[in-house]
């Protein structure tokens, strides 16, 4: 009986073991691949990536000054809109590839949820933008809050201001959260897999040097806008024609750049996610384990670019009117405000 009910147990016991084993070698390769793996440098993918930012951020208040005005009415959707739109498609697109190569396996969810919050964040602020590009058209002043502006102050009934303020808050806050949030994430999470115990691996190609500036400057001043100048007449800034006369000529309409890193509140999360990586590095570090070309790449982007807003802070520091218009300990003034403060009110 005891020799029957042995037999009859070997089996399954027989049966259960390669289960077991493949388990458990499946799980031991995978740590293995994590611990061990190192991907190349990403050359496409970060070149593609920054292409993208510089063309369709930085190009487009180009592309407003290129095309005829009368091809894109107030109306409609401007030519800048077109390249926001390509650029909420792109980015989520090349950010997905970017995990896709990550040596270490990302939470699919975590990651899934990021993308779904990042589109429709960006989303939120194309509208935002769009709308706020065609109020400068009417005289807006972004170094004045929206109340303080000539143009709104003075609507009727007062409940429009209202509705002003709840563009701007979409447009500067709840956009800008729902974008930037998860992209910093998303850089993090495939950051936190770009390790190696390789010392001789943790060292960037040629190609990542040079592309390196342009990354790191990126972050630091993209997203275009164009801006009106020489108009004192805010009666006569409604619209591009009127009677069949133009009421903007190229010499009024000028490029400035809205950077990334120094709007708001986007810099407490870069210097939050930069923060995060410094520490991870610290700690990898204690392992013996070292950032790969990858890391690399993207860990000296972001320290190009810290370094970059502390000389545009110091070079601010003392202005008595962005003091007044960004209080609080950190004081990031946003280059948009600077432009329309110093420049454009000179021409």
């Amino acid at each position: 009986m005891e020799g029957t009910a042995r037999r009859r147990q070997q089996p399954g016991a027989a049966g259960a073991q390669p289960g077991a084993s493949f388990l458990q070698a499946r799980h031991s390769s995978i740590k293995a691949d994590e611990a061990a793996g190192t991907a190349p440098f990403h050359l496409d993918l970060w070149f593609y990536f920054t292409l993208q930012n510089w063309l369709l951020d930085f190009g487009r208040p180009i592309a407003m000054l290129v095309f005829p005005l009368e091809w894109f009415p107030l109306n409609k959707p401007s030519v800048g809109d077109y390249f926001h739109m390509a650029y909420n498609i792109i980015t989520p697109f090349l950010l997905l590839k970017l995990i896709e190569r990550s040596p270490r396996t990302l939470p699919r969810s975590m990651v899934y949820v990021s993308i779904i919050t990042f589109i429709m964040g960006a989303s939120i602020h194309l509208v935002g933008d769009s709308v706020n590009h065609r109020l400068l058209f009417s005289g807006y002043q972004h170094h004045l809050s929206v109340r303080e502006n000539p143009i709104i102050k003075n609507l009727k009934p007062e409940t429009l201001i209202d509705s002003f303020e709840l563009l701007y808050y979409y447009d500067e806050y709840l956009g800008h959260s729902m974008w930037y949030i998860p992209f910093f994430l998303i850089l993090f999470m495939y950051f936190s897999g770009c390790f190696t115990p390789t010392k001789a691996e943790s060292s960037m190609p040629r190609a990542a040097l040079l592309l390196m500036v342009p990354s790191g400057l990126y972050y630091w001043l993209p997203r275009g806008m164009v801006s009106v100048t020489g108009r004192t007449d805010p009666s006569l800034m409604g619209s591009l024609h009127q009677n069949g006369k133009d009421l903007l000529t190229w010499s009024q309409l000028q490029p400035t750049s809205r950077y990334l890193v120094t709007e708001g509140q986007i810099f407490i999360l870069f210097i939050f996610t930069f923060f995060a990586m410094l520490a991870l590095v610290l700690h990898q570090k204690r392992k013996s384990l070292f950032l790969d070309s990858n890391g690399l790449f993207l860990f000296y982007s972001f320290t190009l670019t810290l370094l970059l807003v502390a000389i545009w802070v110091a070079w601010l520091w003392n202005d008595p009117v962005l003091r007044k218009k960004y209080p609080g300990v950190i004081y990031v003034p946003e280059p948009w405000a600077f432009y329309t403060l110093h420049i454009s009110s000179r021409r």
